[in-house]
């Protein structure tokens, strides 16, 4: 029996509504949630929380958060449907990705794309590399940036720590001179998270070009205190974390040049990343892979983690931006370094000497104290937070340190904190810190 099919009517695409309840601008753009957490205290009792953990995690921005929960009633799958939330939480997604691309300064033809992590951007990075390509990275980096290169089949060239930034590029202008003819990439910190000082990324950037090597910045620790452009600084590609950006856990980002991540073949395979996925005569599949950024963003993209990313890069552009931003911590880490300076138990780790110029993250050893006894000391009586050990960065502790030997705590040796800090951190709890030192090391 003939169907009889209705004529399709002519579909009018109607753009999705803004979002309802979006947070007042004028609010303070860089106050945080945690502001008002208190922490029980061992002798009874509780007092406010001194966050002093930034380099690990930042406490999420109350504007962010804000931003987030404003979207929540509008959730929806983003690349995935035709209906009024699939369509708002794509066109927020992919205006999440321009406004982070915007943050960093890309070029016009980088690619952006959404991530879990650092660690998860580099480890992409890593298998997008050509075959046959030599890393070269400093024995100094976190392992989210020392370790995925091997871990990805790639000949790497660990280069030695450097005591002066001069000598940072000395050290990778030869040994890019002295490589063999090839992909070549160079992978950088911009600030250690171990002692917080900046390194040379431009100068660095300028000596892997003219050897013809590219360069990737690990800048996790870099854009929560300082500007990254891309496009100024010269690196190839750029690459950070949410949750170091006073974002939620969860989301990262990897940014840079599309020729290499175009050519490679997906990171993750799955939905999203196909434009074609069909049986072919064997008996197998035929799969044609999609280009730009959904070639390496299968699944279920985080919208929530690319909304709060892209919430926080207008945060810190708003309200005075980095520049308040930037004075005010300046303001604490002197206070801070001054008031450690003056306890004779204290002792600063630092790479490139004490002058050099870093952000707002100090490790320190104390005499007489093994770190993660300290560490928890200073929680239970003092209400103060700070980081024990080793930071994810050992061969660069056990350098600073002087400490031989393949063991979690470098034989015994090993008695290192870190203070860090950044928006919201009142000078309160620098000073609590301070004190609490000098009561713990007295006499």
């Amino acid at each position: 029996m003939p169907t009889h099919t209705a004529p399709r009517p002519a579909v009018t695409p109607v753009p999705p509504r803004p979002l309802r309840s979006v947070p007042d601008s004028a609010a303070d753009p860089h106050a945080v949630l945690s502001e008002a957490v208190t922490a029980p205290l061992a002798g009874g009792g509780e007092i406010g929380y001194a966050a002093l953990d930034y380099a690990a995690s930042a406490p999420v921005l109350r504007r962010v958060w804000d931003e987030v929960a404003a979207y929540a009633p509008y959730y929806g799958s983003v690349h995935r449907g035709t209906g009024h939330l699939s369509r708002l939480s794509t066109e927020l997604f992919e205006r999440a990705r321009e406004t982070v691309a915007a943050f960093l300064g890309c070029r016009a033809d980088d690619r952006l794309l959404f991530t879990r992590s650092t660690t998860d951007s580099l480890n992409l990075l890593a298998a997008a590399l050509p075959a046959g390509t030599r890393v070269f990275v400093f024995e100094t980096e976190h392992h989210a940036a020392l370790l995925p290169w091997a871990h990805h089949g790639h000949r790497v060239h660990h280069l030695p720590a450097p005591t002066a930034p001069e000598e940072a590029v000395r050290v990778a202008e030869e040994a890019l001179a002295g490589a063999p003819e090839g992909p070549k990439l160079l992978c950088v910190t911009g600030a250690s998270n171990v002692t917080g000082e900046l390194w040379p990324v431009r100068r660095l950037a300028a000596a892997a070009h003219r050897h013809g090597a590219r360069i990737v910045l690990d800048a996790a620790q870099l854009v929560p205190h300082r500007e990254v452009n891309v496009g100024e600084l010269g690196v190839d590609w750029v690459a950070f974390s949410g949750h170091k950006l006073y974002a939620p856990f969860g989301a990262g980002v990897l940014a840079g040049r599309a020729d290499w991540l175009d050519a490679a073949e997906p990171y993750l395979a799955g939905g999203g990343a196909t434009r074609v996925v069909a049986r072919d005569g064997d008996g197998g599949l035929r799969v044609s892979w999609a280009e730009g950024e959904a070639r390496h963003e299968a699944g279920s993209p985080n919208v929530v983690g690319a909304l709060a990313v892209a919430a926080a890069c207008r945060a810190l552009t708003d309200g005075g931006g980095y520049p308040a931003l930037r004075a005010r911590e300046a303001e604490l880490l002197t206070r801070l370094r001054t008031g450690l300076a003056a306890l004779p138990a204290v002792t600063e780790l630092s790479l490139f000497g004490a002058e050099s110029e870093r952000v707002a993250v100090v490790s320190f050893t104390v005499d007489g104290w093994e770190s993660g006894e300290l560490a928890t000391v200073l929680s239970e009586r003092y209400g103060i937070g700070v980081r024990s050990g080793m930071f994810c960065a050992q061969p660069l502790v056990r350098r600073l340190l002087d400490a031989d030997g393949d063991s979690e705590d470098c034989g015994g040796t090993l008695r290192a904190l870190r203070a860090s800090f950044g928006a919201g951190t009142p000078g309160e709890h620098v000073d609590r810190l301070i004190g609490a030192l000098a009561a713990l090391t007295a006499g």
